[in-house]
């Protein structure tokens, strides 16, 4: 932004600058007048001043030399005098019109002129009126004009109270043509996570950041510093003085008729534009479009947020008792569900009623099947705020099902406003006190490393009730699971098995078998299949928000583990219907593992369109970044970019580490090891792969790496490391069913280790049964690296024409599956094979060599001595020996021979 900014600049014309307060115009403006090279004229026009005329043109003035004022002529020299000592000007004259652009036109004669005018929308007429003057009459000259402000164009001038604008001139009028309208854009929730990943923020509250102040630099940074983790859960602390301030300000910069309007959207579960139609604010968009200017909301053209959301609050609190009831009686007249319309009409009277709090009971169990947890929550925090005395033990009910409303709609502030009075009651029952720590615990996500109180807290609670150590036990078995602790995670789960038996508590056996179910797979367990025949024979648990940890999604992902995708993707997406107005947590479960599964059947746009959309709805629900963060990087592997891949998987290693989320540490390690591969760091690829190494003790058919850091030994000549891998793992696998996909990627990189070693028939043997298999099991992209390995292969066999026909075959599947990183990868490979008589040069090309060192490395595959190569290049040893090494650090490597063995495998 900046740099077109400076272009413009450079070509001649004006930018005006567009945005919320907040959203960096102002550091745009001190950058650009840090760097330039003449004189910088500088306003800032203040709310308060807009009524005074000339107060931005006097500050203007002011900075003129004075020698330049002396040239003026006399009428011109007065005028501007008058406004330096304050006298009060009625009107623009010609005198002050023809005085700014004179003394623009001669200081520019000496040197380049920068105008910069900040908070242009609060600028006095009679300033507007004279720079709009000068800025039609410079064209040509050596002046530039920077307006910046929060208004966006066409402006509406033609309001009335408060907040009416009193500018006669658009602010593009300030500026001379050619005009650049450049509206600053806010930051990205990649932008803010890396910003914050420096000062230690986590991902997550990175994420959360950024949906509450919209990517707005002042909100983001400003609530950053408000951020805690209070009762183990990462909500927001209240409105930070400063961000409260502001929203205040900005309240006040708008009529009182948008007030009127922003109330409505306040109480409001969803405001739309629909509903404030339906409400009587006939004028609704054009509030709307008012409140966005001003930087208080965000919209669609339908739907209406608060930035950020607890300006809503603001916005209540201003209003008085009497006008919110009336407002939420509007409300009640114009929402279109019942639920909603009994949660206004409740919000309009706040005694006590048993009949009042009843139905908000059946409203909230409306809205939960509905898909709207988050009203669902609401409903029932309301049911048991408007409860008798009569109804104290209903009341403790309710509120638990307020918290675990709120914790499946990723409200941890609301979750924990609805679980503290249950805490607080000394008659909660044991089972009670349980559930409500188990929601905060799953409002938390993947991150159980930070919440060890939590869990003694419920320890204390649950005491000897079976009931509530049943449940306990699961959460503790889970928590187990992300830590990477299979053993305790079957304990705890077998534990749990025997206590909710005992009760009759179906849904925590069902969840608890599945549970043992997968960690058998994980470990290896040949048992593990009648493990999950035990779980699927039980009652399906019915328990809102846990598809995800059923027995029958722990089926689906058994069928993932043994490559039988076609049934795992036909699973899926039938749940995928039922989890659409499901908990966020179980449908971005559903989302990521037919993310996965696309990427296994050769359907990569699917694939990205999936992990986008399970991104989106873990940000807006708060949850772990990791775990999305890796479906993204996977799919952008297989069909978007590597560079993309990587950056995924170095941001979802850190999220993982925060969380203390062993599984996702590995997973995200798995792609930024085959990432570096494919984008010729071999080196720092075996260092990602060989942690997953030190840590992985599952059976193979879970996280596929083993393939893939043999296949980096390879590339940088740890032939015999490779092949250790290679035999341990397939011992490893020996003897289990439903391994042929496994066995196929060990091939596959067993074929690269023979050719290293020099026996190709036995590489392309290989090949065809990696080939055969991936083909039945009809996973294409694993068949299309297959065609590329032979091809190279052949191509070091000098059989050109096989390996151009394997190149096509590649080709053919990579485009059909839109794998476009493997289909150019395999275009580039085929360039290579048509320029086979320059290989050094095609591969250091490959390698990403500076110029310098691609001859150095010409010569080496020339076999050229160092001493041969600083004489034929004019340079000395010295300089070939430093290059060298620094290559071969680069590179991973250590000899020369290892150097040209990579040269030719990039051919």
């Amino acid at each position: 932004m900046l740099n077109a900014l400076r272009d413009q600049l450079a070509g001649g014309g004006g930018v005006l600058l567009t945005g919320p307060s907040g959203i960096g115009k102002t550091t745009l403006l001190d950058e650009v007048a840090d760097g330039w090279p003449g004189v910088v004229l500088r306003a800032t026009s203040a709310e308060n001043e807009r009524w005074i005329p000339g107060t931005a043109l006097a500050d203007l003035f002011a900075q003129i030399p004075t020698e330049a004022l002396a040239t003026l002529p006399d009428p011109q020299r007065r005028a501007v005098a008058d406004m330096l000592s304050g006298e009060r000007i009625d009107a623009p004259g010609a005198a002050l019109r023809m005085a700014w652009h004179a003394l623009l036109l001669a200081t520019s004669a000496e040197a380049p002129v920068l105008v910069l005018i900040d908070d242009v929308q609060w600028i006095d007429a009679t300033s507007a009126d004279i720079l709009a003057y000068a800025a039609r009459r410079l064209p040509g000259s050596d002046v530039r004009v920077v307006v910046a402000g929060r208004v966006q164009e066409p402006v509406d001038l033609a309001e009335d109270g408060d907040g009416a604008d009193p500018r006669p001139v658009a602010p593009s009028l300030l500026v001379p043509p050619p005009l650049l309208r450049l509206p600053v854009p806010p930051l990205t929730a990649d932008d803010l996570a890396e910003l914050f990943d420096v000062y230690g923020l986590p991902a997550r509250t990175a994420i959360a950041i950024h949906t509450d102040s919209e990517g707005n630099p002042y909100l983001a940074l400003t609530l950053a510093g408000a951020f805690s983790e209070r009762t183990g859960l990462r909500a927001p602390a209240p409105l930070p003085p400063g961000v409260a301030a502001l929203v205040h300000e900005r309240l006040a910069a708008v009529a009182p008729r948008v007030r009127q309007t922003l109330l409505l959207c306040a109480l409001a579960t969803r405001p739309t534009m629909r509903l404030l139609l339906r409400a009587g604010r006939a004028d609704a968009r054009h509030d709307i479009r008012h409140a966005v200017q001003a930087g208080l909301v965000v919209t669609d053209e339908e739907n209406i947020r608060f930035t950020p959301p607890a300006a809503a609050s603001i916005v209540a609190d201003l209003a008085d008792a009497e006008r919110r009831a009336q407002a939420h009686r509007e409300l009640a007249e114009a929402v279109t569900f019942d639920d909603q319309r009994d949660r206004h009409l409740a919000l309009a009277s706040a005694a006590p009623d048993a009949q009042v709090a009843r139905a908000l009971v059946v409203a909230a169990e409306t809205a939960i099947r509905r898909g709207s947890r988050d009203l669902a929550a609401e409903l029932y925090l309301l049911a048991a705020d408007r409860a008798p005395a009569d109804l104290a033990g209903q009341r403790l009910e309710w509120l638990v099902s307020a918290t675990e409303a709120a914790a499946n709609a990723g409200l941890p502030e609301q979750a924990g406003r609805a679980a503290q009075p249950l805490l607080d009651a000394a008659d909660a029952r044991p089972l009670l006190r349980v559930r409500v720590r188990m929601a905060l615990l799953h409002v938390a996500g993947q991150g159980f490393g930070g919440m060890r109180e939590v869990f003694a807290a419920a320890v204390a609670d649950a005491g000897d009730d079976p009931a509530s150590r049943a449940l306990l036990c699961l959460w503790q078995s889970w928590a187990a699971m992300v830590a990477s602790d299979s053993d305790k995670a079957i304990a705890d789960a077998e534990r749990a098995v025997e206590l909710a038996r005992s009760v009759g508590d179906h849904n925590t056996a069902a969840l608890a078998a599945a549970a043992i179910a997968l960690q058998f797979r994980v470990i290896g367990r040949p048992d593990s299949w009648s493990a999950l025949g035990a779980a699927l024979a039980l009652p399906a648990p019915d328990i809102d928000g846990w598809t995800h940890m059923s027995p029958r999604y722990i089926g689906t992902r058994f069928a993932i583990f043994d490559d039988r995708l076609d049934d795992a993707r036909s699973d899926l997406l039938d749940m995928l219907a039922l989890v659409e107005h499901g908990a966020a947590e179980e449908l971005v479960h559903v989302l990521r593992s037919l993310s996965e599964v696309s990427v296994g059947l050769g359907r990569c746009q699917d694939a990205l369109t999936y992990a986008d959309r399970a991104l989106r709805i873990a940000s807006e629900a708060r949850m772990s970044p990791g775990p999305c963060w890796h479906a993204a990087a996977e799919a952008e592997l297989a069909g978007g970019s590597i560079g993309r891949a990587i950056a995924l998987a170095e941001r979802g290693i850190r999220a993982s580490e925060q969380e203390s989320d062993g599984v996702f540490i590995r997973r995200h390690l798995h792609v930024l090891g085959q990432g570096l591969l494919r984008s010729g760091q071999p080196a720092s690829a075996v260092a990602a792969l060989r942690r997953i190494a030190e840590s992985d003790q599952s059976d193979p058919s879970i996280l596929r790496w083993h393939g893939d850091l043999a296949a980096a030994h390879v590339f940088v000549g740890e032939l015999d490391e490779a092949e250790r891998l290679l035999k341990s793992t397939r011992e490893e696998v020996d003897g289990r069913p439903h391994t042929d996909g496994v066995r196929a990627r060990l091939d596959r990189s067993d074929a690269g280790l023979r050719h290293a070693r020099g026996d190709s028939d036995a590489a392309i043997e290989l090949l065809d049964r990696a080939t055969a298999v991936f083909t039945e099991l009809g996973q294409p992209l694993e068949t299309g690296k297959c065609h590329l390995v032979r091809a190279r292969v052949e191509r070091n066999r000098r059989r050109f024409a096989p390996a151009r026909a394997s190149l096509d075959t590649a080709h053919a599947v990579f485009t059909a599956a839109k794998a476009h990183p493997w289909a150019t990868q395999t275009d580039t490979l085929r360039s290579r094979l048509d320029g086979s008589d320059a290989p050094a040069a095609t591969a250091a090309t490959a390698l990403q060599l500076t110029s310098g060192e691609s001859r150095i490395t010409e010569l080496v595959a020339e076999g050229a001595s160092n001493k041969e190569i600083a004489d034929r290049l004019f340079v000395s040893v010295k300089t070939v020996e430093a290059t060298l090494t620094r290559l071969y650090r680069r590179l991973g490597i250590r000899s020369r021979t290892q150097l040209i063995r990579l040269l030719s495998d990039q051919e």
